[in-house]
């Protein structure tokens, strides 16, 4: 093997590094503030290698696995070199980032005698960073400037010091400050626990014992992951789908990709599709190289560790100035958690013409992002919420789709109702799987969820970022598409329909109904 390594040590290692990872994400959920870390584990952590190599991830977010190193890079472009104690901040998406809510820390990690072993990274979703709406997700934004605070690689630690400056400007542009300030110490001290942890390998294995191994990790990824491509019939496989709106006029955005397979190598070129738009769906080029490897791994290597060894045979094409690649100033919160769900639907269609057995129908293909604001009267403080909602899986060969589950680019749990209703001024009456939601087929779609909320404070704003509204997940095999979601407003007993991307206040005894797709389905 390139790297000299024998497979016992090179399987210790690996499965130590990603020990490593899985500890830090659950030390950081467990001294979390909000709901949706602590609760819905809307966080990532993973390891990197001194030459800034991701060489585990904890199994959290999806969207995050390509853009988690694009941050650590972004941090040492902007400073170099990093001391010990350092700890580098960045949500900016034309940095490394994916949207202005996810805060990025990434910190060094040196041996007693000052030796560089690798970094520690976690990512974690802040449920309001400022902007024009609670949540900083506003269904109209039209420039980045909407969403909240844009936040550059800043150091948020210089050699163990915290930044009170920083802190305190951060803290500033944020209506739930003691929430965000738990939050953002909860991921420093995640840090800190991957390093402590990886100095202790690095004293078992030796500082270059470690590098090796580390080297070796990715190394091995590779090779699985071309021989799997090696497996697959080469070709150019090409494959479509359009976004409903992006919450300003424009419909139908469509999203192209051409898939080549060429022996052991993949290629993703999304060239073709739709130039950025006025709305928050266009998401930066990390989230879409996210999508690819995402894909990537479910076809190809759904048992390989994540880490940067994957990424090697594969290659994803953008063009500046795209729905899948814009320009600054674009708004682009729903980008990463809806226009991120639509490359994974192209991606696996046009896989599914190469590997038929090994793709299922369109899941519901949405997050039915959900945040609302106000005041708590309980306390007289101000309230941020945010949830990402399950919906309907699709069906494969193997069998039909799972019920109300969280799909492809989101990997969060739900706000268990109890801590809901603990948290905020918010009562949930409904809570159920959505009957004739699913595909048909010779295996059936999974089922949405319909969700129903009561607000009990008087003057909340809302905001919905959902997909799939206007047509349904599509089947598979001659599998029926899956029900599209709904939403909708009910006020003094009256319902409205509600579009798929809005922000609007609700008053006291106000329900917020929210039916998420089902899945499509497989076969006739």
């Amino acid at each position: 093997m390139p790297n000299e390594v024998d497979p016992i040590t090179l399987e210790v290692v690996r499965n130590a590094l990603a020990g490593i990872a899985e500890e830090a994400g659950a030390a950081l959920r467990r001294t979390a503030y909000s709901p949706n870390i602590k609760e819905r584990v809307d966080c990532s952590t993973a390891v990197f290698d001194a030459q800034a190599r991701m060489v585990a991830q904890a199994e959290h977010i999806p969207v995050h696995l390509g853009s988690m190193p694009a941050s650590v890079h972004a941090a040492l472009e902007t400073f170099g070199d990093l001391a010990p104690g350092d700890q580098v901040l960045v949500s900016d998406p034309y940095a490394g980032g994916t949207h202005l809510p996810d805060w990025t820390l990434v910190g060094p990690v040196h041996d007693d005698d000052g030796r560089l072993l690798g970094y520690a990274a976690n990512r974690a979703h802040h449920s309001d960073v400022g902007g024009a709406a609670p949540g900083s997700m506003p269904a109209g934004a039209t420039e980045i400037f909407a969403e909240g605070l844009r936040i550059p690689p800043v150091k948020l630690y210089r050699a163990g010091h915290e930044d009170r400056d920083l802190v305190a400007l951060l803290l500033a542009n944020t209506r739930t400050p003691h929430e965000r300030l738990g939050d953002l110490r909860a991921q420093v001290g995640a840090n800190r626990l991957t390093a402590n942890r990886l100095r202790e390998l690095a004293a078992d294995l030796g500082a270059d014992g470690l590098d090796a191994a580390a080297a070796a990790t990715l190394d091995h990824a590779e090779r699985a992951v071309r021989a799997s491509l090696a497996d697959l019939p080469d070709g150019r496989y090409r494959f479509e789908d359009v976004l409903d709106d992006d919450g300003t006029g424009a419909t139908d955005v469509p999203i192209r990709v051409t898939v080549t397979i060429d022996g052991d190598r993949l290629v993703c070129d999304f060239g073709d599709s739709a130039a950025q738009v006025l709305g928050s769906v266009n998401a930066p080029r990390a989230v879409t190289v996210s999508a690819a490897i995402y894909a990537l791994r479910a076809v190809a290597a759904p048992d390989i560790p994540a880490n940067d060894g994957i990424t090697r045979p594969l290659e994803v094409r953008t063009r500046p100035g795209t729905v899948v690649d814009p320009l600054p100033p674009a708004s682009v919160a729903a980008g990463n958690v809806e226009t991120s769900q639509r490359i994974v639907d192209v991606l696996l269609g046009a896989l599914a013409q190469a590997a038929p057995e090994r793709v299922p129908a369109a899941s519901q293909g949405t997050m039915n992002n959900t945040l609302l604001g106000g005041v708590d009267p309980r306390t007289g403080t101000r309230f941020t919420y945010y949830e990402t909602l399950a919906g309907g899986t699709g069906a494969g060969p193997w069998g039909s789709g799972a019920d109300g589950t969280h799909s492809h680019m989101t990997n969060t749990k739900n706000t268990p109702v109890e801590a809901f209703e603990l948290a905020y001024p918010v009562r949930v009456l409904e809570y159920a799987l959505r009957e004739g939601s699913a595909g048909s087929g010779r295996h059936r779609g999974g089922a949405g969820i319909r969700r129903v909320l009561e607000m009990l404070t008087d003057d909340v704003t809302a905001s919905l970022l959902t997909e799939r509204r206007a047509r349904g997940a599509w089947g598979l095999a001659g599998g029926g598409d899956g029900a599209p979601g709904r939403n909708v407003h009910v006020h003094d007993g009256r319902e409205q329909a509600l579009p798929a991307k809005v922000t609007l206040r609700l008053a006291r005894g106000d329900r917020l109904v929210v039916e998420t797709p089902g899945g499509g389905g497989y076969g006739t």
